[in-house]
């Protein structure tokens, strides 16, 4: 047993150096600390199969990738324009979104009646609202997630006091501030490892 330790060790070091990784950097893309995956990649320890399966995931290689010395076959044939692909589908959805906002503001000014130039503040937190659900589906970021929700808080706040158009409202920006620090808080937290 100890040598299949060593053996699925060996290959998650070197899957981590190929991808230019340090331990920390594995560490916080996994939600694990640092000290975790030093146990793993010396064979003292394994990770459940749940997290070989997303590191083989992650990776781009097969579980059979991560148990044998002789792996080269194992690799599985990953799309180069993989990450390419979630990236345009991202920009395009978001394109839709502006691309909406405009011919909403376009409409408006035609009509003659009163000008929605709101629609571009509106249009910044669905636009947010979308990038939280694809970095959520393709990207798994904690830092994206962070700003995503950042942005989709402070831009709603003024949306709503521009349309609103009330300036005595100016303290509805007071709540932005906890829920700010509570994202903080959420970034930098660190959840325990088992």
């Amino acid at each position: 047993m100890e040598d299949f330790r060593k053996i699925i060790g060996k290959n998650l070091t070197e899957l981590r150096k190929r991808h230019g990784l340090t331990q920390l950097d594995l560490a916080e893309k996994f939600n694990y600390t640092d000290r975790a995956i030093s146990k793993w990649e010396n064979g003292d320890t394994l990770p459940d199969i749940e997290v070989l399966f997303n590191l083989c995931e992650f990776y781009g290689v097969t579980i059979d990738y991560l148990t044998h010395e002789e792996n080269a076959q194992f690799v599985k044939q990953v799309d180069p324009l993989n990450t390419w692909n979630k990236v345009a589908i991202t920009a395009l959805v978001s394109s839709v979104v502006w691309m909406l906002a405009t011919v909403v503001f376009v409409f408006s000014i035609i009509k003659g009646g009163r000008v929605l130039w709101q629609s571009f503040i509106w249009a910044v937190p669905v636009n947010a609202l979308l990038l939280v659900f694809f970095n959520h589906t393709y990207f798994h970021s904690r830092l994206i997630t962070f700003i995503t929700w950042s942005i989709f808080i402070w831009s709603t706040l003024v949306g709503t006091y521009l349309t609103i158009q009330d300036y005595s409202l100016w303290p509805i920006f007071l709540l932005g501030v906890p829920t700010q620090a509570t994202m903080v808080i959420w970034l930098n937290l660190r959840m325990p490892k088992k």
